[in-house]
Parts: C-alpha cells; sequence; structure tokens
C-alpha cells in the first residue's frame, strides 16, 4: 500500500477506533489495514496506536500524526477543486456554548453558510474541556479564562457580567447595599472544572479585583443549572448580563449591587494549529472574527 493510502487507513482506523470497522468501510481485508499502521510505524519508527482486543487508542505521537494526515488528506481532495476555482467544502465542527450560539452565532450563521454552501457546519455543545484532535473538532469557542495550551487562540472579545439573585431569595435573606453586607449571603456554588475549584464572585474595587467566596446551599457546574438554581432562590450568580435580560424584566431575577464592576468574560475561538489549518477552518476563523470586529460582544 502507497504512503497516501496507508494515511488514508490510518484516518479511518482511529475514526472509527477499530481495524475491523475502518477495513468495512474501505472494502479491504482487515490484515491490509494492519500491515499498512505496521508499515507506518516502522518508516517513523514510533508507536501510533495502542491496540486492545476491544479498542485503538492513539498514543501522543499518533495524536500528531493524525492531525498532520487529515490535513494531507483534505488539502490534496480540495486542491483538485481549487483548480475549477471552487470554494471550501466539507464537514466543519464547533464546539461552542448553545445559548452563546444562539444569540451571537444563529442569527448571522446565515451570511456564511451562503457563501460557502458546500460547507456542512456542525454546532455541538458542551460545558466540557475537549479533546480537538481526538474529537475531531476543528474549532472551539470558549467564554472565560484559560488553562495554558498549546491550541492557537484567538480573542473574540469581552462579556459583560451582571450580579443576579432572585426576589425571594432577597426577601428572605436581606437585600445587599454594600460589599460588606455579603458575609450574611450565600452565592450559588459554581464548580469549574477547568480550575478544579469552585469561583468566588468577583468585584473591581478601584481598579483592583476583589474576591468573595461565600458561602453555598447548592454547589452546580452547568451553566443553565447555575441560572436555574438562583431563579429557586439557592443564592447568588454572577453571569452574562445578555443571557438574563427577559429574566431581569420579568422580575425572576433582580440585579445585586449594581454599582459595583463585575470583570467581563472573554471570548476566545481556539484551533489546533496555524499551519496545518484547512481551507473550511480557514475561511470560518476568519468569517467569526470578523463577525465579532462588526458587532462587538460588550455592544451586545
Amino acid at each position: 500500500m502507497d504512503k497516501l493510502n496507508a494515511m488514508s487507513a490510518f484516518v479511518h482506523v482511529v475514526e472509527q477506533r477499530s481495524f475491523t470497522k475502518a477495513a468495512h468501510i474501505l472494502s479491504l481485508p482487515r490484515s491490509t489495514l494492519t500491515d499498512a499502521i505496521k508499515q507506518l510505524e516502522s518508516q517513523l519508527n514510533t508507536r501510533l496506536l495502542f491496540r486492545t482486543t476491544r479498542q485503538v487508542n492513539l498514543t501522543d505521537e499518533g495524536h500528531l500524526y493524525y492531525q498532520r494526515c487529515k490535513y494531507i488528506l483534505t488539502y490534496i481532495n480540495e486542491s483538485d477543486h481549487d483548480f475549477l476555482h471552487a470554494k471550501p467544502q466539507g464537514s466543519l465542527k464547533v464546539e461552542v456554548h448553545g445559548l452563546f450560539a444562539a444569540h451571537f452565532i444563529l442569527p448571522k450563521l446565515h451570511q456564511f453558510l451562503g457563501e460557502y454552501p458546500q460547507i456542512q457546519l456542525q454546532l455541538t455543545e458542551s460545558d466540557r474541556y475537549v479533546d480537538l484532535i481526538k474529537e475531531g473538532i476543528d474549532c472551539v469557542i470558549r467564554i472565560g479564562h484559560l488553562n495554558n495550551s498549546e491550541l492557537v487562540v484567538r480573542s473574540l472579545g469581552q462579556i459583560p457580567q451582571i450580579t443576579l439573585a432572585s426576589p425571594e431569595y432577597l426577601n428572605k435573606y436581606g437585600t445587599t447595599k454594600l460589599l460588606s453586607d455579603l458575609k450574611q449571603h450565600f452565592m450559588v456554588g459554581f464548580y469549574s472544572s477547568a480550575r478544579q475549584k469552585q469561583l468566588p464572585l468577583e468585584f473591581i474595587i478601584n481598579h483592583q479585583l476583589a474576591f468573595y467566596d461565600l458561602s453555598s446551599l447548592i454547589q452546580v457546574n452547568g451553566a443553565h443549572t447555575y441560572s436555574a438554581a438562583a431563579e429557586q432562590g439557592f443564592g447568588i450568580i454572577q453571569v452574562p448580563r445578555y443571557a438574563h435580560l427577559q429574566q431581569i424584566e420579568n422580575g425572576q431575577l433582580c440585579p445585586v449591587l449594581p454599582q459595583y464592576t463585575v470583570p467581563s468574560l472573554p471570548v476566545s475561538l481556539l484551533y489546533p494549529s496555524k499551519t496545518w489549518v484547512s481551507p473550511r477552518q480557514r475561511v470560518f476563523i476568519e468569517w467569526i472574527i470578523q463577525l465579532f470586529k462588526d458587532h462587538p460582544l460588550d455592544q451586545s
């Protein structure tokens, strides 16, 4: 088997996590795929896969080689179309918080898909941090501060935050007028999987960041549950303002200490590599960055 076909076989095995399934898709004997992967490992002088009777997993070197094989094969397939002035095409998987996508991206998405009708965009959402390469995700949009990462990071802007609590909670525990009043209050605990701890309330006082780690009646790790817990009177929360305008208007949640500024949340676009970016990734990256230049998050 030549090098390109061996690379294609390797990509199929990784994505199916099975030699048998990959062989069925490629209409090849399983032994042919096994020999092709062994040949690649011999040429590279490194192990690409961990094999067991039940599953196939990538080594660290295999993660990197899979990413580059995927790019090379995509580039070759799209190169033929480039000569015919074809636009980028294929599946593009973007991980993004659902409410953020619904508010900021979906209303403008017809523009992107109208310009690139041969791109099939798949928006997935999760509160967990994902392995972009292992899970085949092209880009991810993250809200909040990031851990150190080897991924390419592009800033999309800052989202204003607000401090809120339900009327029932404030009737029970009292209205806060000063930061010193917080010592008699509870917050809804939000556990950050990224930071591996519960996040405190934060305020900017005299240009300095001040932290208030209140007691919690309940602790959650999801954005929807966090807001719902506040609506049910379990404590004070700090959340993106845009996502809670309706609850404020309906009286389900009330601003708390509005005279004190809450730090904004950074929004970032992440993708695996500046060098190995497919044409469809590139046009989406350029589009999403321009979208938030034209419609700044802090003005929404």
